[in-house]
């Protein structure tokens, strides 16, 4: 008991948050319950966004019955690449990446080859809330299929790596970059065994990762080194994702981002309670950098003043940039 007391202090002391004082002191406090649909909904989030001016992958499609089901060769057409996701589907479960055509059938990102058949039965699983959040029936999105730039060939295995920033009433927390690896199945869920690596708020360069809850310097299919890179356009994706607070009105978010090889940054969607891991990725306290954004908004509130999203990358980059992690 003592031991597990004197861990929980030095915890404490490091700033990590746990997860009942993330939600009581977070997500309770600043993301209204009426909010939910915007970010819980991926094709509610998608429309508010092209609404707002922010780029995200194409929708090619939604298929709400199972009747609709027999619109999906219309919605594909002559595409040899698509992506099926649940609408309101968590943690990269229920997603179907299909990279390419074989014959009359169809090749996943991991190479397996499925039939039409296969594909409509998944949406008829989709449909049914086999992967929804509470079991509730869904719809299924079609649309297209990311590219990711180039610059993650040496440190991600097939997949799309993605970027996740969490955002306090539109100031950027913390961010990281989540890595497809074999066990993930080419997934960027760190719950199915991908990397999370930390992002450096100020330069967007790679720190060190987690895997597994493990901390690691490479990746383990590639052997690549996961630190020292260079992220393109970080102060565009930090941007991106402050303006999601004015998109979607929740003050604690988690922003999920892509960097498609044609297309640039692009929002995948949003997640109103996003997980801790990124603080073993960062290596770095949540609860420190929260404090220091909720005492920035009470004194841009004495002032009457409510800074625009690119004052506010401007200040976390400021004060959370790596050389100044020890100190905050």
């Amino acid at each position: 008991m003592f031991g597990l007391i004197k861990r929980w202090k030095a915890l404490e002391a490091k700033g990590i948050m746990g997860i009942n004082r993330r939600n009581a002191d977070y997500v309770l406090k600043y993301n209204e319950r009426h909010l939910y649909p915007i970010v819980d909904d991926k094709i509610i989030t998608k429309h508010k966004a092209i609404e707002a001016g922010i780029h995200v992958p194409e929708l090619y499609g939604i298929i709400e019955t199972e009747k609709e089901i027999d619109k999906l060769g219309e919605i594909i057409g002559e595409r040899n690449d698509f992506v099926i996701k649940p609408a309101q589907g968590a943690g990269g479960d229920g997603i179907l990446v299909i990279a390419d055509r074989f014959e009359d059938r169809y090749k996943t990102v991991s190479g397996k080859i499925v039939s039409h058949e296969e594909i409509e039965h998944q949406i008829s699983s989709i449909l049914t809330g086999l992967y929804s959040l509470g079991g509730h029936r869904d719809r299924a999105l079609i649309e297209y299929r990311v590219t990711p730039d180039q610059i993650f060939k040496s440190i991600s295995y097939e997949g799309v790596p993605d970027i996740r920033i969490i955002v306090l009433k539109g100031y950027p927390v913390m961010a990281m970059l989540r890595l497809p690896t074999r066990q993930s199945n080419g997934k960027a869920n760190l719950h199915q065994g991908a990397i999370g690596v930390g992002v450096d708020l100020a330069t967007g360069v790679t720190l060190k990762g987690t895997w597994l809850n493990n901390k690691i310097s490479k990746h383990p299919d590639t052997a690549n080194a996961v630190d020292g890179v260079q992220l393109p356009n970080w102060d565009g994706f930090m941007k991106l994702a402050a303006g999601c607070y004015e998109l979607c009105g929740l003050g604690y978010i988690g922003v999920d981002m892509v960097l498609d090889q044609d297309k640039g940054p692009l929002i995948l969607e949003l997640n109103a309670r996003p997980g801790l891991n990124i603080q073993i990725a960062n290596d770095c306290g949540l609860t420190k950098r929260a404090h220091a954004i909720e005492a920035r908004l009470a004194e841009m509130e004495a002032k009457g003043v409510v800074e625009p999203p690119e004052e506010r990358v401007r200040f976390s980059q400021g004060l959370f940039g790596h050389v100044l992690q020890a100190q905050v």
